[in-house]
């Protein structure tokens, strides 16, 4: 049995406590970065020896991920012939990815224990202002392990979710920084000439964001363009994301999990 509140940093997050001023502390820090660029990042959530135990744990199922090679675009989705070519919609960037899923991480795997742990969700959930929070019912997609090496990269694009939880547990010796362009279109406004901008390398909107080890992040990217820069070095860039969800039995379409796993759930 994991001993899940072992993972965390308890002294500065304390989860099991949650009238705790500290933590209060924290989830108000945590809702104001989340309302100015749409990121949260809460560092050293993991405490050392936590860290470890993750780290030896992605380790251990990072040879069993599927890797997916291609271009895609910013939207997750193949262009209808509506779109002209160099319309944000219709311009494709290369993605190459490694992905542990759900259905592959045994019961007493650290990252599952942690992801499916009551005291997170609740967390995670106070820091959105959102409840209840469920956790994702896609079986292949609840919970991820990214597995990214030398000459990987993740294009531009935008989340099929209002959020997402990433687990930073190792970086890469090179690039792999989270860069985004936060609160690019809205639900009344795509934004489609700021989107072409951000693909064509115009950086004026970009911010980065470097891959700490230990850090979650709670991320809202369905309305900002987001990407991993490419990488290069021998050490494999490992993070968790964690699906959770506002609506119980949400899941990804299945083009998106053919893209991603190579298969369909």
């Amino acid at each position: 049995m994991v001993d899940v509140a072992g993972l965390i940093n308890l002294s500065r997050y304390p989860l099991t406590q949650p009238d705790s001023p500290v933590l209060r502390e924290r989830i108000a820090e945590l809702r104001a970065s989340l309302a100015g660029i749409g990121a949260a990042e809460a560092p050293h959530f993991l405490s050392t020896s936590g860290l470890a135990r993750c780290i030896a744990d992605a380790e251990s199922l990072a040879p069993r991920h599927y890797k997916s090679v291609g271009d895609g675009t910013a939207y997750l989705e193949e262009p209808s012939a509506q779109w002209s070519a160099g319309h944000p919609r219709a311009t494709r960037g290369r993605y190459s990815v490694g992905v542990v899923a759900y259905d592959q991480f045994p019961d007493d795997s650290p990252v599952r224990c942690l992801y499916e742990w009551a005291p997170v969700i609740a967390f995670v959930s106070a820091v959105l202002e959102r409840s209840p929070l469920y956790r994702y019912a896609d079986p292949l997609g609840a919970l991820n392990l990214a597995v990214m090496g030398d000459g990987d990269e993740l294009q531009w694009h935008y989340d099929q979710t209002d959020f997402v939880v990433s687990l930073a547990l190792r970086d890469a010796e090179v690039g792999g920084d989270f860069e985004v362009a936060s609160k690019l279109r809205s639900d009344a406004d795509e934004n489609y000439p700021g989107v072409a901008r951000v693909l064509a390398g115009d950086r004026a909107a970009v911010t980065r964001l470097p891959m700490t080890p230990g850090t979650l992040l709670v991320f809202a990217g369905r309305h900002s363009l987001h990407r991993v820069s490419p990488i290069a070095g021998r050490t494999e860039r490992l993070v968790a994301l964690l699906g959770y969800d506002t609506k119980p039995g949400t899941k990804s379409t299945p083009h998106l999990q053919r893209k991603r796993y190579g298969r369909v759930a």
